[in-house]
């Protein structure tokens, strides 16, 4: 029988190969988004993707034997605001934000989303903001200047605040979460988020753009929002849940760090983006930032 530190190193084993699996699925995801939103909406690009993420999300739940329900009462209402903030918000922002940005920089300031989540979490949920997450913010601050500094210049650069705004978004749904306290499967929660996002997207999809057309697209378009559905979304949470069961969730956390370098190095490669200097700092100082923020004590995982 295998002993209980065979057992951790094994998961621990486990979970470095799934972070890197990880880092690719959704890093790789940024620049597929892109090829996509050449030929459809963002508003079709997320019904499509939340609508299969849907499907995987309530595969895995029962492939786990998961409880699906929820409590009844105000629980609906919570899954309903965490839905637009952590799933919609952020998903919509980013894509409309990668119309009007290079997509490396739409990642790395979306990315930032750990140093908004401290510093929410401080303001509302009274956390002690510690010196680490301090330096966190500074760094972003700084590093957010160094890549908004240059753009300004010729205008306001709506995309840039959009994935900033998608960054908040995502932070205030995770802090808000946390303060409700939500008494239910963290699997089963994600399924209902993705459910009630799917619904909203198709929703707006019909009113905004009326029947969907998905045809005809390029065999591009077509690769990428499968991509982006059953990679990105799909499999994507299937692994963060694999790794979260054999690690911490902060140490699954500080190992996702790897999507946005993912993402920035797929831009370059697919998209042909070209950073600037000022840009490969400002991606420096938030990378710095959040790092700064995930590493704090009190947050290392096993």
């Amino acid at each position: 029988m295998p002993e209980p530190s065979q057992d951790r190193t094994r998961d621990a084993r486990t979970a470095k190969l799934l972070l890197l699996l990880l880092a690719f699925a959704w890093g790789i995801t940024w620049p597929l988004t892109r090829i996509a939103l050449f030929e459809v909406s963002p508003w079709t690009l997320r019904a499509v993707g939340y609508g299969v993420g849907t499907l995987f999300m309530f595969a895995l739940v029962r492939l786990r034997g998961r409880p699906m329900a929820l409590p009844f009462g105000a629980a609906w209402g919570h899954v309903i605001v965490s839905a637009l903030l952590t799933v919609v918000g952020f998903g919509l922002l980013t894509a409309f934000a990668q119309l009007s940005a290079l997509t490396s920089r739409v990642v790395i300031i979306a990315y930032s989303m750990p140093i908004w989540a401290s510093l929410l979490a401080c303001l509302f949920l009274g956390e002690r903001l510690t010196v680490m997450a301090t330096a966190g913010l500074v760094l972003c601050v700084a590093g957010l200047a160094v890549l908004v500094a240059p753009l300004a210049e010729a205008g306001l650069p709506v995309g840039l605040l959009l994935a900033l705004a998608a960054a908040v978004s995502w932070a205030a749904g995770t802090v808000y979460l946390k303060w409700v306290r939500l008494q239910a499967d963290v699997i089963a929660l994600t399924a209902w988020q993705l459910l009630v996002s799917y619904l909203l997207m198709a929703v707006c999809v019909l009113l905004i753009e009326g029947v969907p057309r998905l045809w005809p697209l390029s065999p591009q378009a077509i690769f990428a929002l499968a991509y982006q559905g059953f990679i990105g979304t799909g499999l994507a949470y299937f692994l963060w849940f694999s790794i979260v069961r054999r690690v911490s969730a902060a140490t699954a956390s500080l190992g996702s760090l790897c999507v946005p370098v993912v993402g920035i190095l797929g831009s370059v490669l697919i998209l042909g983006d070209r950073p600037s200097v000022a840009d490969a700092i400002g991606f420096t100082l938030i990378f710095v930032a959040a790092l700064c923020v995930l590493i704090q004590p009190g947050t290392r995982g096993t």
